[in-house]
């Protein structure tokens, strides 16, 4: 392992990436224009042997980091909040482009470094298609909510209409960005194995496999489940203090908002349509877990279940994720033996635990629109 010589923090932005470097025992810092010319004088300003750390700013840290890592560069991309929590506990007062470039140095000595590894062209194609996949359905909703809205007042038939070919042809350019990005997993061996056993199974649609795909596959394939859950943004935080502050434990939602938008949306209907899902919602739920906390619960074995088909090479199946649940469900005596709600969940007293499971099981969304009406009458 090569002995580093200079140290840097880089802060970026759209057009400017603050620079602070570390070597000798002096700090200097200088700012770059954030594109080609400006990260070619990036790498002369470090020299060799030199290792950065880079917060990962959208899209615009990309292209820096790419360009560092060809000319030998050591690399690290942090989260923002933990740049964020690390500038907070050196009690810095103030909040300029250099202070944050040379907090990143200060992280990049002192922490342990993680060298960040650059994806590959296709993957990073397929996450930029599947972005825009979701932008252009995005898109369409908003328009197909309009139409619908200009139809019910029918005042102008020339808006109406346009409206409606505008519908007409998102849809099309919608279709456009799937086909490609079915040609990009097409020209990888990787990334078509994992899609195809993705939507092998049941509970993952093809849209629903592209966009996941996009996201993780420029992933580390070497971090855990429990750092998988962290990055989406799934994991649980406490907020406690002393002895009068106790709020519920929520998900901390410090990770990639796009995964989580995707598994929610491919974890309803599995809670609808899939008996071990939907088992599995109905004890958390009954036990006293609020609706919402049961779906988080879904969503999370669903990514485990993603990852471990990228990862192993194995089909998706929705019923392995949720057999041990189904189960336990389907044994009268784990039914009757399920810990007793709260009261204040709202649960009706004069029935057993067992058949508050069956009730819940037969009608799950049923249910849970009953409590969210209770909730907003008290």
């Amino acid at each position: 392992m090569q002995s580093i010589k200079t140290w840097g923090g880089i802060d970026v932005s759209a057009e400017t990436l603050a620079v602070c470097r570390w070597r000798d025992g002096l700090d200097e810092h200088r700012t770059f224009s954030n594109d080609g010319a400006g990260h070619r004088e990036i790498v002369k300003f470090l020299g060799k042997r030199s290792r950065v750390c880079i917060e990962a700013t959208g899209v615009y840290h990309l292209q820096v980091a790419l360009a560092l890592h060809a000319a030998g560069v050591e690399v690290m991309v942090v989260n923002p909040r933990v740049a964020k929590d690390y500038a907070r506990a050196l009690s810095n007062r103030s909040k300029t482009d250099q202070v944050d470039a040379h907090v990143l140095l200060d992280f990049a000595r002192r922490m342990e470094f993680h060298a960040w590894e650059p994806p590959s062209a296709a993957a990073l194609e397929l996450r930029e298609l599947g972005r825009r996949l979701t932008e252009l359905v995005h898109a369409r909703i908003g328009e197909t909510n309009r139409l619908h809205a200009r139809t019910t007042s029918s005042i102008s038939k020339g808006v109406i209409a346009d409206v409606r070919q505008h519908v007409r042809q998102l849809e099309t350019r919608i279709k456009q960005i799937e086909r490609a990005a079915i040609a990009v997993l097409r020209t990888d061996a990787d990334l078509r194995e994992q899609y195809e056993l993705l939507v092998a199974g049941t509970g993952i649609g093809k849209r629903s496999a592209i966009l996941l795909l996009g996201e993780l596959a420029v992933l580390d394939p070497t971090m855990t489940v429990r750092e998988l859950v962290a990055h989406v943004g799934l994991d649980p935080r406490v907020y406690e203090s002393g002895t009068s502050v106790e709020k519920p434990t929520r998900i901390s939602k410090v990770g990639n908002a796009r995964v989580r938008a995707t598994l929610y949306m491919v974890a309803l209907p599995a809670i609808r349509y899939d008996r071990g899902a939907r088992t599995f919602f109905a004890r958390l739920v009954a036990r006293g877990k609020k609706p919402m906390q049961a779906i988080v619960a879904v969503m999370r074995n669903m990514l485990h279940g993603v990852w471990t088909v990228m990862q192993r090479r194995v089909p998706f199946d929705n019923s392995l994720l949720f057999a041990a649940s189904l189960a336990q469900a389907e044994s009268s005596d784990s039914a009757v033996a399920a810990p007793k709600p709260e009261q204040e969940q709202s649960h009706p007293q004069d029935r057993s635990e067992a058949e508050e499971l069956r009730q819940q099981l037969d009608s799950v969304p049923a249910e849970a629109t009953r409590r969210r009406k209770k909730r907003k009458a008290a």
